[in-house]
């Protein structure tokens, strides 16, 4: 029988996150070449960074948990100092599990110095049913900055009929440039996410948000309205800040209008991972 310092002890130790992982990566200039200035990492969130043949370094996360559940911790940092260009995604799309009580959180921080470029291309963020998630984007762009910034989330795996009917997911993207706001955008679903997104948004099983800052974004707007899709729409917040969000009936669909978009505004071909 445990008594009552084992029954703290098995609390405290309840309360602890299932999975904890931080990551630090900063690039320099050097040679001509963007290379990797400083590098951290710890538990289970790992950053590979593969060779490639595009101008830019390309990092890899890999969060070898296998997901995101109640009480999970991960925080990551991601800076592209003047004249380099970073490519950030994903090894494979992350999965926010059922969890019961407790909260998963991941915390990302983009950092674009004058004269830098920062893509933020990671694959679908995929929410289960019961899970409980919330994710916090802050990115400081400094004046003369660019940056891709793509977000695409699934509402469940609908190739296998599943449907969200208790999911509490909380989304904070704060884009800023030199210190004002530029982009700032949330979403709180909460419940029957699926019998909402049936009710106001024609059933739609995924859905992607892209800002493009970059001083071509104006020019390439009249492109990216010929590539949208019934349920998309593309706006210049500023003569060089474009915004489109899409709306598909899956992930499949999702990609196949997000995948020609991306190549429009980006320089560099798209990862690999994202055609696997």
């Amino acid at each position: 029988m445990l008594d009552a310092t084992d029954v703290q002890k098995t609390r405290q130790s309840a309360a602890q996150p299932r999975a904890r992982g931080t990551a630090h990566v900063s690039v320099k200039a050097f040679g001509g070449r963007t290379v990797l200035d400083d590098l951290h990492q710890a538990g289970s969130l790992k950053v590979v960074f593969p060779r490639t043949t595009g101008a830019s370094l390309q990092a890899v996360t890999v969060n070898t948990a296998g997901g995101i559940t109640g009480g999970d911790q991960f925080s990551a940092t991601f800076e592209a100092r003047c004249d380099t260009a970073l490519t950030v995604t994903t090894q494979a799309a992350e999965r926010a599990y059922a969890a019961k009580n407790e909260v998963g959180r991941l915390t990302t921080t983009l950092r674009v110095a004058a004269g830098g470029t920062l893509n933020w291309l990671p694959q679908e963020t995929i929410l289960f049913e019961a899970s409980h998630f919330a994710r916090q984007m802050t990115v400081d762009v400094e004046e003369g900055g660019k940056l891709l910034f793509v977000e695409p989330l699934v509402f469940g795996r609908t190739a296998h009929g599943e449907t969200l009917g208790n999911v509490a997911f909380r989304d904070t993207v704060k884009i800023n440039r030199n210190g004002a706001p530029l982009f700032h955008d949330a979403m709180t679903l909460n419940g029957e996410v699926t019998a909402h997104m049936a009710r106001t948004a024609h059933g739609a099983g995924a859905f992607a948000s892209v800002v493009c800052v970059a001083p071509d974004a104006e020019a390439h707007l009249p492109k990216i309205r010929t590539l949208l899709p019934r349920l998309g729409g593309a706006s210049l917040l500023q003569p060089d800040v474009l915004h489109v969000r899409l709306l598909a009936q899956d992930s499949f669909v999702l990609r196949q209008n997000l995948i020609p978009i991306l190549d429009v505004l980006n320089t560099d071909p798209l990862p690999r991972a994202w055609m696997i």
